[in-house]
Formats: structure tokens, C-alpha cells, sequence
């Protein structure tokens, strides 16, 4: 018997894991303390639906081995909060299981480890896919366009903006021209980053966006009270112009929580 509580209390976690019945479809890990504690137990669930993990370092994945070569046919929802597996295991884990995914989360704590290779994988193994979170390097827009060519059911997607990663105007252009079905662009601005987005770039895009055949109603999303878009007087009329005209259906600004900081009068076009 090992002294360390900790380990102990993750060992009678896996012995309590191994007892659920095989019909769970919604799984969520949190801690990853790191060491060599197994995740097989996961590979009972052939319905899992929902897999997220919260674990807080990278060394809590050393288990993750055990799943990339798994496959959970009914798999739709992949969440890492925080970190995430090393690339090769998460890739060969897409490549198993990317037919069905149809949202993907990894975002947050450690977007900067975010592996180029990852979103390539991603393009290629998950087409089904409705809802992306991640990170695209700055010299890495091929990847985006990769990306919105090859998963054409997207509907929401979430990238980080600024500094490292890609300019605002290269996202939402490229969203316009690359993706048929994304009505929901999230921007986040990654340790507190500002807007660099200028007020013709934004109305451009706007307007663009509503020439689109068919049209679509926009649901505009910035993440982190620090960017500044909606306190730049020029690009808060522009905002309320075009949501006014109906092509913006819902402006939001949230914090790193994910609270609206502007809940009280929450910005909506019209009908």
C-alpha cells in the first residue's frame, strides 16, 4: 500500500470508475495529479457521449495513453478546460474518433501549447464538427482556411486574437469567404490583449457580411473586458448600426469567466 493519500484517493477513484455501469454518456475529470494512474477505465463506456477533462497540468495525461487507439462510436463532445494531451496521443485519439465529434474544446489555460498539428488534425479527421475552440499561430492562416474548407458543417468558432496569434481582420475575412454555415464568431483576447481590429476593417466586414447569399444573421462574441472594442466610440456605432439593420443578431461581451459584462442591456437586432 502506497503512503501518498493522494495517489491512494485516485487509485479507489479508478476502482469506484470500474464499478459505473457501461451506459454512462457525460464524463467529466478533474485535478490530474500528475502519475501513472490508468484511464482505461474510460474504454467501458462505448456510449460515451461527453468526454471533458479538467486537469490543470499536462502531466496529468500521462494516462491518455491508454485511450488513442479507443474508439467511442457515439463520441460528439471533446472538452479540455486546461491542458491537454500531448499532440501525437490527441491526434491518434482524432484520427480514432473524429467521425463523430461534433464539438471540440481546447482552449483556455494553455492555448499557447497548442500544436499546429492539432488543428491539421482536426480538419482532417473531424468533418462533422459544429463547434471549434482553439488557437491559431500568427503565421499559421493556411491552417484556419484548412480548417473552415474541410469541416463545412461549422456553425460556432472561437479563436484567439492578437500578438501570437491571428489579426481580427484575417479571422472574420476568412470565416466570410471560407465558411457556408459559422453564424457564431467568438474572439478572445488572450491575456488581455486589445482590439487591433480599425473601424473601416470592422464596417467592411459588416457590410460584406451582409451581401452574403444566402444571408446569415451574425451572433458576434469578444472574450476579456481588457480588448476595448465595444469602448472605441467609432466601433460601438458601427456595432449598433449594424445590429439595428439586422445583420448582427446578438453582440456580447464577456469576461474570462464567461459573464456578460454588458447583461443589463444585451445587444439584439430586432427580431
Amino acid at each position: 500500500m502506497r503512503d501518498d493519500p493522494q495517489i491512494n484517493d485516485i487509485d479507489n477513484l479508478n476502482l469506484s470508475m470500474k464499478k459505473l455501469p457501461n451506459t454512462v454518456i457525460s464524463l467529466i475529470l478533474l485535478g490530474g495529479i500528475p502519475c501513472n494512474t490508468s484511464l482505461s477505465f474510460i474504454t467501458n463506456f462505448k456510449d460515451l457521449q461527453e468526454l471533458k477533462i479538467e486537469y490543470l497540468h499536462a502531466e496529468g495525461f500521462i494516462g491518455f495513453e491508454d485511450l488513442q487507439h479507443i474508439i467511442f462510436p457515439k463520441l460528439q463532445i471533446l472538452n479540455f478546460v486546461y491542458a491537454f494531451p500531448k499532440s501525437e496521443l490527441l491526434m491518434k485519439f482524432l484520427k480514432n474518433n473524429g467521425n463523430s465529434l461534433k464539438e471540440i474544446y481546447l482552449f483556455e489555460k494553455y492555448i499557447n501549447n497548442i500544436d499546429n498539428s492539432i488543428n491539421l488534425a482536426i480538419a482532417k479527421f473531424c468533418p462533422v464538427l459544429r463547434k471549434l475552440s482553439t488557437a491559431i499561430k500568427n503565421n499559421k492562416l493556411e491552417t484556419l482556411k484548412i480548417i473552415l474548407d474541410s469541416c463545412q458543417y461549422l456553425e460556432s468558432i472561437k479563436v484567439c486574437c492578437g500578438s501570437l496569434f491571428l489579426y481580427e481582420k484575417e479571422v472574420l475575412d476568412t470565416i466570410m469567404e471560407y465558411s457556408k454555415n459559422i453564424h457564431e464568431i467568438i474572439l478572445d483576447y488572450y491575456e488581455y490583449l486589445k482590439v487591433e481590429i480599425l473601424p473601416e476593417e470592422l464596417e467592411s466586414f459588416f457590410l460584406n457580411w451582409k451581401n452574403l447569399i444566402p444571408q446569415r444573421s451574425l451572433s458576434l462574441v469578444v472574450v476579456d473586458s481588457f480588448s476595448g472594442l465595444y469602448e472605441d466610440v467609432r466601433k460601438r456605432k458601427i456595432i449598433k448600426k449594424y445590429i439595428k439593420l439586422g445583420v448582427i443578431k446578438e453582440f456580447k461581451v464577456k469576461d474570462l469567466s464567461d459573464e456578460d459584462l454588458y447583461a443589463p442591456h444585451r445587444f439584439k437586432s430586432a427580431y
